[in-house]
């Protein structure tokens, strides 16, 4: 018998890897690095033409590297990128973040990991509850401001212990009476909703930080509605890994 001509076989891709080749695209498509020469392919125009992004464009492009990323690490297939003592060298003197985090101080959530990125690529602010105070929000406009981050992310997360203390009340000690004041808005807002009360405050804290970044004044304020900055919400799932954006 004749063995069939392998030419004719369909390959077969695997999902993961399939993934991680859209990844891969993506972030050669950007120039590598999504730093402030960053350029992508424009529509229309024969591959490898390209412009510089800006504004909400390179926001975009960088929220699209964070979900890319977060791909990676779901997949268990993270490429390791700017994690070597080259980029450590890179970044030693200067640094260029391309995207801002704010996050919850939670020991299993850290972003550079969940989104697979390394050294120089993110500008975290992390606190109980992804809750955000004058010196945070400070922070936040350094990063913009001086380091020319055009996106910021709030993460929020299943299961959130600061949260789910607020929902359940009592008396706090110490410090966290200020943590539980800067929640309560979201427990209110969705107290007797139906669902996981916890749960539906998580992605109600994520919004109202995600608001009172948009309207803080004035240089975030100014840059949003320059169309400069996107400022955008996600929740993170402890049990499989994954980020959802928040609309």
């Amino acid at each position: 018998m004749k063995k069939q001509n392998a030419t004719h076989q369909t390959p077969i891709v695997r999902k993961p890897l399939l993934r991680h080749f859209v990844a891969l695209a993506l972030f050669a498509a950007s120039g590598g690095s999504l730093l402030a020469d960053l350029t992508v392919p424009v529509s229309r125009k024969p591959i490898g033409t390209l412009v510089p992004a800006s504004g909400s464009l390179l926001a975009d492009i960088a929220l699209k590297r964070l979900q890319a990323g977060n791909a990676h690490f779901v997949d268990d297939i993270s490429t390791r990128s700017n994690k070597h003592a080259k980029r450590r060298a890179e970044v030693a003197e200067k640094q260029k973040p391309f995207a801002i985090v704010v996050s919850c101080s939670d020991s299993r959530v850290g972003p550079e990991v969940v989104f697979d990125q390394g050294l120089g690529d993110l500008f975290v602010v992390r606190t109980a509850g992804h809750v955000v105070d004058d010196v945070g929000l400070g922070s936040i406009e350094y990063a913009v401001e001086h380091l020319g981050a055009s996106l910021i992310l709030v993460l929020g997360h299943e299961r959130c212990g600061a949260v789910a203390a607020t929902v359940a009340g009592g008396k706090a000690h110490g410090h966290l009476p200020a943590i539980v004041k800067a929640i309560q808005p979201a427990v209110a807002k969705t107290k007797g909703q139906p669902g996981d009360a916890a749960d539906n405050a998580v992605r109600a804290n994520v919004r109202e930080v995600v608001a009172r970044l948009k309207a803080a004044g004035p240089v975030l304020a100014e840059r949003v509605t320059d169309g400069k900055l996107k400022v955008a919400g996600a929740r993170y799932d402890l049990d499989t890994g994954r980020v959802e954006i928040i609309e």
